[in-house]
């Protein structure tokens, strides 16, 4: 096969150099990108309610509830082979002082609805409940609200250490919120509770204006656990 002409030396040089700035360029691998949003992108707009002062997110153990309830927990969330994590128990309106709730209007939701919230909140009757106790509060419509409630999740890291437990651990509700605390930079001490039962970690509560930016609640801190050690059962198959 027949060669062609060397290039000359100057454009040799131009190439070679411009392939080195290439390799020297830093690139992010994509298995090394968060999973979780730290924040609400910049380009969605929330809706905004009305009737209420503030938001709490509240993200369940899910491992705690199941063990707790026992016979009576939701099987569709607590069946084996169901691995969740934290998920969300739900977004409740809020008075600086109480909180609103069971508005009225229509209190159903339909399955489509319900399955496509699915990958934050796995049960049916928890979706339903959710919105007509708390949702049709907050003066959105139901598509709305559950907007919101998405975009509130996507608001929240969950610290890597609890994205996936095999086995029982005990820690200090202090140690919970620490964790939380490092994993979502602007989240402030006062505005974030963790509840227990006697025995379990229960709830991380996460206080919210309505377009979504952390906020302090004294409120909800006073009914913070107050245990020395609580339990974080392992997650369920999977």
């Amino acid at each position: 096969m027949r060669r062609g002409k060397p290039l000359p030396r100057w454009l040799a040089f131009l190439l070679f150099t411009g392939l080195l700035a290439f390799a020297g360029c830093d690139q992010q691998p994509a298995a090394d990108a968060q999973p979780e949003q730290a924040a609400v992108d910049a380009g969605k707009k929330v809706p905004l309610g009305k009737g209420f002062d503030f938001y709490v997110l509240s993200l369940s153990w899910s491992p705690s509830y199941c063990e707790a309830e026992g016979e009576n927990a939701n099987r569709q969330q607590c069946a084996s082979g169901r691995p969740y994590a934290f998920v969300v128990h739900g977004l409740w309106p809020q008075f600086e002082r109480g909180f609103p709730q069971d508005c009225g209007g229509n209190g159903n939701v339909d399955n489509d609805t319900a399955r496509s919230l699915y990958d934050l909140m796995p049960s049916a009757g928890l979706i339903r409940h959710e919105w007509r106790k708390h949702g049709t509060c907050t003066g959105l419509s139901q598509a709305d609200y559950f907007q919101v409630l998405r975009f509130a999740r996507e608001r929240v890291v969950v610290p890597q250490e609890f994205r996936r437990l095999d086995d029982y651990r005990t820690l200090s509700p202090r140690e919970a919120e620490q964790s939380f605390l490092k994993a979502n930079p602007g989240l402030d001490a006062s505005d974030i509770a963790v509840t227990c039962d006697r025995r379990f970690l229960r709830e991380i509560r996460i206080c919210m204006t309505k377009d979504l930016g952390f906020r302090e609640c004294p409120e909800i801190d006073r009914r913070a656990c107050r245990a020395d050690r609580i339990v974080m059962p392992p997650m369920r198959g999977g």
